[in-house]
């Protein structure tokens, strides 16, 4: 049976380190990291998000600013908001929340300072991450690389099939995995919905990470004996058992492929815990950088 890889467990850590970091930041140098946050719409699962994001910050101690919009704003409402938040020196960090109803989010996402996006998405950043530059990495694609940094898990020479492209996670975790540095230099398949017989490819993989966002689409029959699975999915189906009438699965056959993986994240509690945690590490180094202290 494979071990659970907990990313409740990993989060906990990594929080436990940026709290230290916090911490001599404020007393040493009087500045406390500043994330703000822009909402657009009343999405719920937008807003559960965004009050996971703020408690998160309310916990570590950190500056935390939302800043909500209606629907029907436009998207030149949208980038005053960013605008006034770019020359804000108290904000070190600025997240617009996706997706948004109806504004023209390459627009607004090319707006934020790159030097104040910790969500890793500005082109700068992303152009920056393929030269393997220092910038910010996407927050995703960075749980799982811390994931299996803190699980001691070897990605050096080992073939990774990543299943799914997008900007967000599957061509970023991509590239990472393929850079030439340490918890990397693995060699990468890119696997997308175009791939003919994915199971194919997906069987060749000593670590699969899987980001595509189809229920349990990958199954055990499509995993090797031994590999790494890193589910990134997080599906909603309906569940008749359950008061709420649905429950939460990831991309992957959990219950079956955990039988065949050396090791496994679960859904949820693996990747997505991840995600938020990542953004705070983001905003603390932002704010370290912007004050020459990284």
């Amino acid at each position: 049976m494979a071990k659970r890889l907990d990313g409740r467990e990993i989060s906990a850590q990594m929080r436990a380190e940026m709290q230290a970091d916090i911490a001599r930041l404020k007393e040493e140098h009087s500045v406390v990291p500043g994330l703000a946050v822009v909402l657009v719409g009343d999405n719920p699962a937008s807003l559960s998000y965004v009050r996971s994001k703020g408690k998160a910050c309310e916990e570590l101690g950190l500056h935390s600013v939302q800043v909500d919009l209606p629907a029907d704003s436009s998207t030149q409402d949208v980038l005053a908001v960013v605008d006034k938040l770019n020359k804000d020196d108290a904000v070190h960090g600025i997240l617009v929340q996706l997706p948004l109803p109806d504004q023209d989010e390459g627009e607004v996402l090319n707006s934020i300072d790159p030097e104040k996006d910790v969500d890793g998405l500005h082109p700068v950043n992303l152009g920056r991450l393929v030269r393997q530059e220092e910038c910010f990495w996407p927050c995703t694609p960075h749980g799982v690389l811390q994931i299996l940094r803190r699980s001691n898990i070897e990605t050096k020479g080992k073939h990774v099939v990543v299943v799914g492209r997008s900007t967000l996670v599957g061509r970023p975790v991509a590239n990472l995995l393929g850079h030439k540095a340490d918890g990397a230099n693995a060699t990468v398949t890119l696997c997308h919905t175009a791939t003919c017989d994915l199971g194919s490819f997906t069987r060749q993989a000593d670590i699969l990470v899987v980001a595509a966002g189809f229920p349990r689409g990958i199954t055990a029959d499509m995993v090797k004996e031994g590999a790494v699975v890193i589910d990134v999915g997080i599906n909603q189906i309906d569940d008749a058992s359950r008061e709420r009438g649905w429950r939460l699965v990831g991309d992957v056959d959990y219950r079956e492929v955990r039988k065949k993986a050396s090791a496994i994240t679960p859904v949820p509690n693996g990747v997505g815990p991840m995600t938020i945690t990542l953004l705070l590490y983001n905003t603390i180094w932002s704010a370290k950088r912007k004050h020459g202290l990284s």
